[in-house]
C-alpha cells in the first residue's frame, strides 16, 4: 500500500492523458446521480460570519507529520437506482506504523447534501492527536432513502476491521463519530452493532459492533417534542431520507431514531457536543438520563453558540478535538 502526502509532479503529456481517461471512466459510473451541493463550509461562513467575525473555516492541511490515503473504495454496489456505485473512504493517520485507534467520521446536511472532504480538516487535527481518522461518503437521500445510510457506514467498519493490519489500526478500539445527520448516524450506527436488520449482506469474520459514539448536533430521537413539533414541508430533510412525514411513516421514524436502540448491557461511552440550538438535540435529554441510570460513560459539552457547524471553523474546531480526544483516552478499552 503507497500512503501519498504530496500531489503528484508534472506529467508528460501522454500520463495526462491516461489519466483523464481512466478518471473520465471512473466519473461515468456516477454520472447520473443527483447532487445537492447547498451545504458547504463557505455557503455557511459567508452566513454567520456577520455574528461571528473570529470564525474563520478550518482548512485541509497535510503536512509530514501526516500520512494519507485518500478515496480507498470500502464498498462497490453493483446495483443501484443509477447503475453500479463505488464508495469511498479516506484514511488519515499520524506518520508511524503505531496501532492506533480509529475514529470513523461521518459528516453532516441533513442526509442529503455535503460530501466527506467537509470534514477533513477536523479529522486532520484529531489524526494529530494520535488517531487514525476516516471520513466516508455514503450514499444520500437523493439517492437512496433510510436504511441505505445506516448499511453504508456499517460496511466501512467491516472494511476498516478487514483492513486493520494494513492500515496499522487497533480494531479492538473503534469509534464511530458524526456531525449533524452524521452525529445521528453515528449513534443509530453505535447503537444497532449487531442488530440482522441493520447488517449488510457481506461475509466477514468480524461484527458491526464499535467502542464509543461521538454525536455532534445531531438528533437522536425523531419522536422527541423538540423534533415533533418543527413545523416542516413534506420535503424536509428527515421526511425526505424517511420515505414520508411522520404522520405517513411512524414507526419508521421510531425505528430510525437511535434512543430506541439503546440498552443497558451495550455500555457504549457516548460524547454528545452541541451547539446553542436545541433541536438539534432532540431526544438527547432523554438518552443521557438512560445512560446515567445505567452507568453507562457519556459526557455533554455545549458551545454557546448559534452555528449549527461548528466543527467546520475555527475557534471551535480546536476546542471540539480537545474534548474528543480527552473523552476517548478517558473512555476506550486501552488508553492511547
Amino acid at each position: 500500500m503507497k500512503w501519498k502526502n504530496n500531489y503528484p509532479q508534472q506529467l508528460p503529456f501522454w500520463s495526462l492523458l491516461l489519466l483523464f481517461m481512466f478518471c473520465d471512466s471512473v466519473q461515468a459510473q456516477n454520472l447520473y446521480i443527483p447532487k445537492d451541493t447547498t451545504y458547504n463550509t463557505m455557503r455557511v461562513w459567508r452566513q454567520i460570519k456577520k455574528s461571528y467575525p473570529h470564525a474563520r473555516p478550518a482548512m485541509d492541511s497535510l503536512g509530514r507529520d501526516l500520512k494519507v490515503a485518500r478515496n480507498l473504495v470500502y464498498a462497490h454496489l453493483a446495483r443501484t437506482d443509477f447503475g453500479p456505485r463505488d464508495l469511498h473512504l479516506d484514511v488519515i493517520r499520524p506518520n508511524d506504523r503505531r496501532k492506533r485507534a480509529a475514529v470513523i467520521w461521518i459528516h453532516g446536511g441533513g442526509w442529503r447534501s455535503g460530501q466527506k472532504e467537509m470534514d477533513v480538516p477536523m479529522a486532520q487535527l484529531l489524526a494529530r492527536k494520535g488517531y487514525v481518522c476516516i471520513p466516508v461518503e455514503y450514499q444520500l437521500s437523493l439517492e437512496a432513502k433510510y436504511p441505505n445510510a445506516l448499511l453504508n457506514i456499517k460496511s466501512a467498519i467491516l472494511w476498516l476491521k478487514n483492513h486493520a493490519d494494513q492500515y496499522d489500526i487497533d480494531s479492538s478500539r473503534i469509534v464511530v463519530a458524526g456531525s449533524s445527520a452524521g452525529g445521528h448516524l453515528a449513534s443509530l450506527v453505535g447503537l444497532t452493532g449487531s442488530v440482522p436488520k441493520f447488517e449488510p449482506l457481506l461475509e466477514s469474520k468480524h461484527s458491526t459492533r464499535i467502542q464509543a459514539i461521538i454525536n455532534l448536533d445531531g438528533v437522536v430521537d425523531f419522536m422527541a417534542p423538540l423534533s415533533l413539533n418543527l413545523e416542516r414541508k413534506p420535503d424536509s430533510p428527515d421526511a425526505f431520507w424517511l420515505g414520508g412525514t411522520f404522520a405517513e411513516k411512524p414507526l419508521i421514524w421510531k425505528e430510525a431514531s437511535p434512543i430506541f436502540w439503546a440498552r443497558e448491557e451495550q455500555k457504549i461511552p457516548m460524547l454528545f457536543i452541541n451547539s446553542g440550538l436545541p433541536r438539534f438535540h432532540a431526544g438527547q435529554d432523554e438518552l443521557v438520563g438512560m445512560l446515567k441510570r445505567w452507568g453507562t460513560a457519556h459526557q455533554v459539552y455545549t458551545f454557546d453558540v448559534q452555528v449549527h457547524p461548528f466543527w467546520l471553523f475555527h475557534p471551535w474546531v480546536d476546542r471540539c478535538v480537545d474534548v474528543i480526544d480527552q473523552f476517548l483516552k478517558n473512555n476506550l478499552i486501552k488508553k492511547n
